[in-house]
């Protein structure tokens, strides 16, 4: 029986970059699809989806940031990890990514053992066990089977990382999770992300939890961490 490759689409203007990450990419197993530009990018995406989409940030035609903007806009591709790759190395940068719904980001110059580490966890976390199991606190209903979240009767749209925070809180209620806790529960322990992108994901997670109104339950604990309920 053949098992089927994660498939990654790699976009990087700069080709010496683009075919040193390739290489490794393949090294580690996965079927790397390349593109230069953005909007070569987004006529792959159209025509077959990746399991993981490895974005840089500053690119000609379409940047890295309006690709991962519209990705996270389509319902058939919201749910492809995206990892940002940027030059720029200040927080505002890494965080407007962040706000466009890129699911991690690394700073050039980046040591590939990490990103490949980043790779693989957002995979993992893409692809969790399913289970039939509902999760419920209060009018949130989580079904892990089917990915569905719900508010009353109201389907709420959340991207994966939003997800996985949502379903670890939704297994403590009430518990009090520190961003460190949180990083390693939803992140992985192997990967090395900024607490304060914990912040943002969470800031997030509210406003689609809240959206159509509704009592936020995320609690935020002074010099502690988040809480549900």
């Amino acid at each position: 029986m053949s098992i089927h490759p994660m498939q990654v689409l790699l976009v990087e203007d700069e080709p010496a970059q683009r075919e040193i990450l390739a290489y490794n990419l393949e090294a580690e197993g996965y079927a790397v699809r390349r593109a230069e530009n953005g909007e070569e990018a987004m006529l792959m995406i159209r025509e077959a989806a990746p399991d993981i989409i490895i974005l840089d940030w500053m690119m000609p035609l379409l940047s890295g940031i309006e690709v991962c903007r519209q990705v996270k806009t389509m319902p058939e591709t919201r749910d492809i990890p995206v990892i940002m790759l940027s030059a720029r190395s200040e927080e505002v940068d890494a965080i407007r990514g962040l706000d466009t719904g890129a699911d991690d980001y690394v700073t050039k110059p980046y040591n590939l053992r990490e990103l490949m580490a980043r790779v693989r966890g957002q995979l993992r976390r893409a692809r969790p066990a399913t289970s039939d199991e509902v999760l419920v606190f209060e009018d949130i209903a989580l079904n892990s089977e089917t990915h569905r979240v719900t508010r009353d009767t109201t389907e709420i749209k959340l991207g994966p990382t939003e997800y996985r925070l949502l379903i670890t809180l939704l297994e403590k209620p009430g518990r009090v999770f520190s961003r460190d806790q949180l990083l390693d529960l939803v992140w992985g322990r192997d990967i090395y992300v900024d607490t304060r992108t914990v912040d943002v994901h969470i800031a997030r997670l509210r406003k689609a939890l809240t959206g159509q109104g509704g009592a936020d339950y995320i609690r935020t604990v002074r010099g502690a961490g988040y809480a549900l309920g």
